[in-house]
């Protein structure tokens, strides 16, 4: 037979095609898995959006009136119930989650109180799984700003990668 007439790879051609595609690999990941796992405000956009599925299921199943409350303040939120105590508000809000270093609540506008920038803001859900229409604006020190929508029947957050200006919903 001609060798000429012969298709196929040899031992060498695929070794370095494998190499290649091992190398480019191994440079990617690592900035991939950064990009996804390490970066604070898509974590927190993902860690909220969780916290307000959480807190609308937890409505329904136990028929409570729950509030998300946060402080614009000092960067941080907290779950209440409608029927805690004082002394079990002030012991909830001592134990408030902080967002990491970087982060921010820009602010929370909802249907009832509008647009609150600072001091403390809540959203309520109810017994039967509504939400108060509400939007959370959250920031990085880098400039980059998300907008997390809560709709008041389907209980769905929408997410939008910019500040987003909603005058109601």
């Amino acid at each position: 037979m001609n060798r000429k007439t012969k298709k196929g790879y040899t031992f060498i051609e695929l070794t370095v095609v494998i190499f290649l595609i091992g190398l480019t690999l191994v440079l990617t990941v690592p900035r991939f898995r950064y990009e996804m796992l390490t970066d604070d405000l898509k974590a927190t956009v993902r860690r909220m959006v969780g916290t307000i599925r959480s807190l609308r299921n937890d409505a329904i199943r136990e028929q409570k009136i729950y509030v998300l409350c946060f402080d614009l303040g000092s960067n941080r939120y907290w779950i209440e119930s409608a029927d805690m105590t004082d002394e079990g508000r002030a012991l909830e809000y001592e134990k408030a989650l902080p967002l990491p270093g970087g982060v921010q609540i820009l602010d929370v506008w909802s249907g009832e109180t509008g647009k609150k920038v600072d001091g403390k803001a809540a959203i309520r859900f109810t017994k039967k799984g509504y939400i108060e229409p509400s939007v959370i604006h959250l920031g990085a020190e880098d400039g980059r700003k998300f907008s997390l929508e809560l709709s008041p029947l389907m209980g769905k957050v929408k997410v939008f990668d910019k500040y987003v200006e909603f005058a109601g919903i």
